[in-house]
């Protein structure tokens, strides 16, 4: 399985908003890395550039490399809808962005890990694949170990602030949840201009 090994909260330096990381790192250190990075120092960027960065967040903030997301972007436009729409839709229904968004994780990289290891069950079974895609109606929920919910309560601990998205309903005296809907564009609030993305692939 791959994924980014690299310093998180340095992803989020580089494009100046909040994406993977430490949130607490990247208030005291906001200005892009490395040594020009705090003289505000930023080169013009052309159409193409901003395209890519935008691509490269929206990688950043779910955690998928070039090879999945291209998948992900030939799903979405093969599916009827709005391209740009259908792939944040994609993205964020993966099993390990829907621990996340339950409070069950603290990040996504937490949620991911949980998923990856077991701790988490779709519709009564174990499911370890994190890109699973889940559907109106599935149901998720953190298994009956005392390890697996041991790790949950501390994270749900440091995530009961969190508003939990309307598309989903959560039992946490039961470490359970399930998608009601599949969310649309304004619900998931992107942090990018996904048309953007979409034009980039598109030429």
């Amino acid at each position: 399985m791959a994924r980014y090994t690299g310093p998180q909260t340095k992803l989020s330096r580089r494009f100046g908003i909040f994406l993977v990381g430490s949130a607490k790192h990247f208030e005291r250190r906001s200005y892009p890395p490395g040594m020009h990075g705090q003289k505000g120092m930023r080169r013009k960027i052309s159409e193409y550039g901003q395209a890519l960065a935008e691509k490269q967040k929206l990688k950043a903030q779910y955690g998928v490399l070039e090879r999945q997301f291209r998948r992900y972007f030939e799903t979405a436009i093969a599916r009827r809808g709005i391209t740009g729409e259908t792939l944040l839709q994609l993205l964020e229904t993966r099993l390990d962005n829907i621990v996340y968004r339950l409070g069950f994780a603290r990040t996504r990289t937490a949620a991911r890990q949980m998923v990856s290891h077991g701790h988490v069950r779709v519709n009564g079974r174990k499911c370890d694949i994190a890109s699973a895609n889940l559907k109106p109606g599935d149901v998720v929920e953190v298994k009956n170990a005392p390890k697996a919910r041991t790790l949950a309560a501390r994270h749900m601990e440091a995530t009961q602030i969190r508003t939990v998205p309307d598309w989903l309903v959560v039992d946490r005296e039961n470490f359970s949840g399930s998608v009601s809907r599949i969310p649309t564009r304004d619900e998931i609030a992107p942090v990018v201009n996904e048309q953007l993305v979409v034009e980039l692939y598109s030429r």
